[in-house]
């Protein structure tokens, strides 16, 4: 984004300057690790490698920026279980593959329990990426839900959701939430993580933004629930690393296209300069219909 910025004052002071010409390097193509694991739900990993920002993005670029046949293990401290790797066909052409539990081996498979750490090891290529993470204790659950309808809004069916949730007493809480609405994927919000640094040991009732597609986020200003929307939070506790990974995530998203945007860095916590995470979410899940 500097490059930028130093490119619009060259473009301004062109009248006295000579021109000057930016050599920007091809990055080196890394590993990237998304993995997580919930509490009652198997670990899902999926691994890709990273493309340069001036690729053309078509459905055989997609295709071919997922790594196979990669050697993926996940432990609880008790067991340690190889992942098997899957296929799901998305689009005529376009598939979309990870790796989770191995049916043939269930002696070893466990799903995600609360107040449990996790460890995975993945090995590509004769080189060997390591990530810790962990599905902290439920220690903050929303109280209640409520709508109202939507204020200064033409649209009288548009509607915003509130939750009441109460922090108990104590700093080092994390939070990430997502919403469905309807029969739609579960989807995180905009802003979908935070901490208790301010709100510690108080109840308070933020709002709750629908959740958004990245990949196609709703027009400025219209995002709302509906009158008649059957909505569903899932609310997670997740420890300090998983919220730094999308709390920087979330920032660089929304820092895309400025030009006076500060530098900025994905933290991910996978060893061997791999890129991404391993997450591990604590989830509850409720329920409510906007009258």
């Amino acid at each position: 984004m500097r490059f930028l910025l130093i490119f619009l004052i060259v473009v301004v002071f062109s009248s006295c300057e000579k021109n000057i010409d930016f050599d920007l390097n091809e990055t080196t193509t890394a590993v990237v690790v998304d993995a997580e694991i919930e509490n009652g739900k198997p670990p899902i990993i999926v691994l890709s490698n990273s493309i340069s920002y001036y690729s053309q993005l078509n459905i055989q670029t997609l295709n071919d920026i997922y790594i196979h046949n990669a050697s993926v293990f996940v432990s609880n401290g008790t067991l340690t279980h190889q992942l098997k790797e899957y296929t799901v066909n998305l689009l005529p052409g376009l598939n979309t593959y990870f790796y989770s539990i191995d049916s043939a081996s269930l002696s070893t498979a466990f799903v995600g329990e609360l107040n449990t750490n996790y460890s995975l090891k993945v090995l590509i290529e004769g080189k060997e990426y390591t990530a810790e993470t962990q599905i902290p204790a439920l220690s903050v659950i929303p109280d209640s839900l409520y709508f109202e309808v939507a204020p200064n809004n033409p649209d009288t069916n548009a509607r915003v959701l509130y939750a009441i949730i109460s922090d108990p007493t104590g700093l080092g809480n994390y939070f990430r939430y997502y919403t469905q609405r309807n029969d739609e994927p579960f989807l995180p919000g905009q802003n979908s993580v935070y901490t208790d640094e301010i709100i510690d040991g108080t109840t308070y009732n933020p709002k709750i933004e629908p959740g958004i597609d990245f990949n196609n986020p709703p027009p400025g200003g219209e995002n709302f629930f509906h009158r008649g929307d059957s909505v569903t939070l899932k609310y997670c506790n997740i420890n300090k690393a998983t919220y730094t990974f999308w709390n920087t995530w979330e920032f660089a998203y929304r820092s895309i296209g400025n030009p006076f945007a500060q530098p900025n860095r994905v933290i991910g916590n996978i060893s061997n300069g791999a890129l991404g995470a391993f997450c591990g979410y604590a989830a509850v899940l409720k329920g409510i219909k906007a009258q």
